[in-house]
């Protein structure tokens, strides 16, 4: 099976996408000021999809462990198992610095906000305009949020609908091809009968024709002695 027919290679490539939208976004969030209504819309967006990407890492480990099982029958060896398990162990490593980082950056943004507010060098008026902005932009980014996961959820639909796609056009190719090695074994065995049987046909035939032949050649040997002898006594 080719790395394109494989639905490991079609979740990973999807899982992989997911985690470069991931840290596109970190970049993005470590460059973004402190309460700030983009701030908390990106930390919140973050941990939201770290948390789906690790859920499809952990199913996808699932597939690799019944995989793992009975390599042979999936087409796979030691190696390729190994390689799969070692990618799905740096994609989770990944998600976890980012998400680790994320909580990290939101408790520190939080204790500093309780413990220092003078240290914030921001106005109460600054932070009141922020927080009317905040509460301004919140439903839209909600929505926005929302939308998102809606499209990643129906993005992961789609690719089980494709793994379980798969998985049911090998079941059908197996049983296709184990329908006609039983068709391929009776057509052998019946042919091995009916030559059996030509065989023993012939062997009855030539017996047959043997012992014909012998009685042949010896009435020609005598009717051509009786010939030889009127020849050179009667001439």
């Amino acid at each position: 099976m080719t790395p394109a027919q494989d639905p490991f290679y079609i979740v990973k490539d999807e899982i992989q996408d997911s985690i470069d939208k991931v840290q596109d976004t970190f970049n993005q969030w470590k460059q973004t000021p402190e309460n700030t209504g983009e701030y908390v819309h990106l930390t919140r967006e973050l941990l939201t999809t770290c948390e789906s990407v690790q859920w499809q890492v952990d199913e996808l480990e699932k597939a690799i462990s019944v995989a793992e099982r009975d390599p042979a029958y999936y087409g796979l060896n030691e190696v390729e198992i190994g390689k799969r398990r070692n990618w799905t162990s740096t994609a989770r490593s990944q998600v976890v610095s980012v998400r680790r980082n994320v909580e990290a950056g939101k408790h520190k943004g939080a204790f500093g906000r309780s413990a220092n507010p003078p240290e914030l060098g921001r106005s109460k008026q600054h932070i009141a305009q922020d927080n009317d902005d905040f509460i301004a932009s919140e439903s839209d980014q909600q929505m926005l949020l929302m939308k998102r996961q809606d499209d990643e959820l129906d993005a992961l639909s789609a690719s089980v609908q494709r793994i379980g796609g798969v998985g049911l056009t090998i079941h059908e190719e197996l049983v296709g091809q184990e329908k006609l090695l039983g068709e391929l074994s009776l057509d052998m065995e019946t042919t091995s009968n009916r030559l059996d049987f030509v065989q023993k046909r012939v062997a009855m035939v030539l017996k047959k024709a043997s012992l014909k032949g012998q009685i042949m050649m010896i009435a020609f040997l005598v009717v051509l002695f009786i010939i030889l002898f009127v020849l050179v006594f009667l001439t």
